[in-house]
């Protein structure tokens, strides 16, 4: 709920526990005296299981999210920024995120995490593709995607 209005960050999850406290506690049926702290949100967090979460939530978005015909669904990767590895190399490993988006609806539909060193942005993007089987519908997608071998 914090991200989803607005949080950035730890602190800022923190923040929003405590001005909504009495409503989480209330709603939820909490039985707590404090919610949780930012070095508590940064614990569990750095501890998700990414892949188990994107799995989940795939599921769900396949079940609740129903695109429409000529709906414009655009697709991109972004690197996620402290994942470098190996700085010193010509050739560095970090950790990207691809995200398709309903821009009908205003929300991701599917995500999918990976290492640059063992796939890259145009393979994760055409399996899931393959998994989403979404028809009809109009995909975006950045200048990397204009390849020949992959409009055939």
């Amino acid at each position: 709920m914090g991200t989803l209005s607005g949080c950035r960050g730890y602190q800022a999850l923190e923040d929003f526990g405590v001005r909504h406290y009495q409503a989480l506690n209330a709603k939820l049926e909490l039985a707590v005296n404090r919610l949780p702290s930012d070095t508590t949100f940064r614990r569990i967090l750095q501890r998700l299981d990414f892949h188990l979460l994107a799995q989940q939530f795939q599921q769900w978005a396949s079940r609740a999210i129903n695109t429409q015909p000529h709906e414009w669904v655009p697709i991109d990767g972004k690197s996620i920024k402290g994942t470098v590895s190996e700085p010193q190399t010509a050739y560095q490993n970090f950790v990207s995120l691809v995200s398709v988006y309903s821009s009908k609806l205003g929300a991701v539909v599917a995500t999918q995490q990976f290492e640059s060193k063992t796939t890259s942005e145009l393979t994760v993007v055409q399996t899931l593709l393959e998994e989403l089987h979404l028809e009809g519908v109009v995909f975006t997608l950045d200048a990397l995607h204009c390849q020949k071998k992959l409009l055939s």
